[in-house]
């Protein structure tokens, strides 16, 4: 029985999202595989998006950045946490490399975790990684004047490229320093359209167009409470934000993947990220965006945004006004380019299934 070994950021869910479709397409193509998943991100998030058999290891391999919000990176804190976790790396390879060598993995998919890679170039472990970004990268965009910077980005850099493969998720930030990155296609598990299961829980809801609200896996509370009134508009939003409108109903009452939640609303508020732009433009979802400040990045995946949907960024103070009924008329108002098609995960599984067969 192969037995692939699946590392993930829970810098937010987008690598989940991205992961997952690739993992359910290889149990397809080797039917005795065994999978696991070492990841941070919630259990009930696992067991929603990956449909084949795991064992979970409840661990942070990564962090990624520390951040304010969901938009807002805390450099300071960033640096020195970054500083703290490569104070004595090669110990830290060493002691990752000896729990590796314990789970006895035939292949390694990383997502997007430079210490795994590390590890499992120290313990002759085949490694992949696979990511529309690379923590090298963000790293050197905000704490390269830091004075251990140029010494930790070396790290973080060789770690990368000590991988057999890189898969560049498009859309993907540029990666000029990984010396083996392949670009692959888009990522997404596209969800079903379920509005009338939707309005059977969510009467006041039907004929309005229905609008999610997912800022993704980091924290980002919108003071929706205090938002007027749209006419012919409901809100999907967050159980958390305890908010209670007849215009508003949590999501998690409805009891539908997010995939399905997302394919059934006529728009998405949320942050630049991979999973929910990617998801909505495939799901043909238009998306309504904060802007991530000086995330790296955010210009690619806007530039892709644009070319695959429609879509209105919406300022930051408007968010807390809410005075975003003439951006929603705007957006509802722009011609749809066709759908993209997410053939990612089906080469990203053919790349696996080969090297799990060699």
């Amino acid at each position: 029985m192969p037995h692939l070994l699946v590392d993930i950021s829970a810098h937010g869910y987008g690598h989940v999202a991205q992961t997952a479709p690739v993992v359910n397409a290889l149990a397809q193509r080797v039917g005795d595989l065994r999978v696991t998943l070492r990841s941070a991100a919630p259990r009930a998030l696992l067991q929603q998006r990956f449909q084949c058999d795991f064992e979970h290891i409840p661990v942070e391999l990564d962090f990624g950045m520390k951040m304010v919000n969901a938009v807002e990176v805390d450099m300071a804190l960033s640096a020195a946490a970054y500083r703290d976790y490569h104070a004595d790396w090669h110990a830290r390879v060493r002691q990752a490399a000896q729990e590796m060598r314990a789970l006895r993995a035939d292949l390694l998919l990383a997502n997007v975790s430079y210490l795994s890679l590390a590890a499992a170039h120290a313990v002759g472990v085949r490694a992949v990684a696979m990511c529309c970004l690379n923590w090298a990268d963000i790293y050197s965009h905000y704490c390269m004047s830091d004075a251990a910077g140029a010494t930790i980005h070396a790290q973080m850099l060789a770690a990368y490229n000590s991988a057999e493969l890189f898969l560049r998720v498009e859309p993907a930030m540029p990666m000029p320093d990984l010396d083996k990155a392949r670009t692959i296609g888009p990522i997404a598990q596209v969800g079903r359209n379920r509005r009338e299961e939707i309005f059977a829980k969510y009467p006041a809801g039907r004929g309005n167009r229905l609008i999610l609200v997912a800022m993704g896996g980091i924290e980002f509370r919108l003071p929706m409470e205090q938002w007027p009134h749209i006419e012919g508009v409901g809100w999907l939003l967050p159980q958390a934000w305890n908010i209670e409108r007849d215009d508003m109903i949590p999501f998690e009452s409805l009891d539908l993947p997010f995939g399905d939640l997302l394919a059934s609303c006529d728009a998405v508020l949320t942050k630049p990220g991979y999973g929910t732009f990617v998801e909505a433009s495939c799901a043909g979802v238009p998306v309504l965006y904060v802007s991530r400040d000086d995330w790296p990045e955010q210009p690619c995946l806007v530039r892709w945004l644009e070319r695959n949907n429609v879509c209105r960024e919406v300022p930051r103070e408007r968010l807390h006004s809410g005075d975003i009924a003439q951006v929603l008329g705007d957006l509802w108002a722009q011609a749809r380019p066709p759908a993209p098609v997410a053939g990612g995960a089906q080469q990203a599984a053919r790349v696996l299934a080969g090297m799990l067969h060699e």
